[in-house]
């Protein structure tokens, strides 16, 4: 029962990572990962921003020809502005590259290798038995390809539960598609409705 939990839970959590998308958890996780390990960094580069945007407006407003020692001086500030802010955004770009290298490593590793890696370490063990003769002759193609006759092999197994969860998902979707869909189209009123509501407001005018 541990294999064919652990398996199921596998194969779940791959899925699952799938339906999400790898995209989305990465933008999720770098940005945890900003925060715990480059705090000071992103603060600096936000501080940084308002800085510029703050000398560039007062920079605009500044008059070259009346004034030229102070937008020379603005002038000065923001290109030192965007020039260490291209090295914070540069060092930010650099850890982004190197955190997503490894963390799609280690999605694989957590979901597609370690399915094979179990798959390979128990081939020769059955996940659970069938009754006897329960699919007659077809049974021996559950156990393919090297688990005991009348059982479930492992990657049987996965592909069993692969199959459910993608059933599972469509069926999720739909019911959720239908839900939002009930919820954004207000009751519709039936057509003998709209004549009765028709027929009192001219009978209403009449009266007046």
């Amino acid at each position: 029962m541990t294999l064919l939990a652990t398996l199921f839970a596998l194969v779940f959590v791959t899925e699952l990572v799938s339906w999400i998308g790898k995209s989305v958890l990465l933008e999720f996780v770098f940005a945890l990962y900003l925060r715990i390990f480059y705090r000071s960094t992103v603060t600096k580069q936000r501080k940084l921003k308002s800085e510029i945007l703050v000398n560039k407006k007062e920079l605009l407003q500044t008059s070259a020809q009346d004034q030229f020692a102070k937008w020379a001086k603005l002038r000065r500030t923001v290109d030192k502005g965007l020039a260490d802010l291209e090295k914070l955004s540069n060092e930010i770009a650099s850890a982004r590259t190197s955190f997503s290298l490894k963390f799609n490593s280690a999605m694989w590793v957590m979901t597609t290798g370690l399915q094979f890696a179990i798959g390979w370490w128990y081939r020769k063990a059955a996940v659970f038995y069938l009754p006897p003769g329960w699919l007659g002759p077809l049974t021996w193609w559950l156990a393919f390809p090297f688990a005991p006759a009348g059982s479930v092999s492992c990657g049987m197994w996965q592909m069993a539960c692969r199959r459910v969860i993608k059933v599972g998902e469509r069926v999720a979707k739909e019911v959720l598609a239908a839900a939002s869909t009930e919820g954004s189209t207000g009751p519709v009123p039936s057509e003998g409705q709209g004549k009765k509501e028709k027929t009192g407001a001219g009978a209403g005018a009449k009266d007046e």
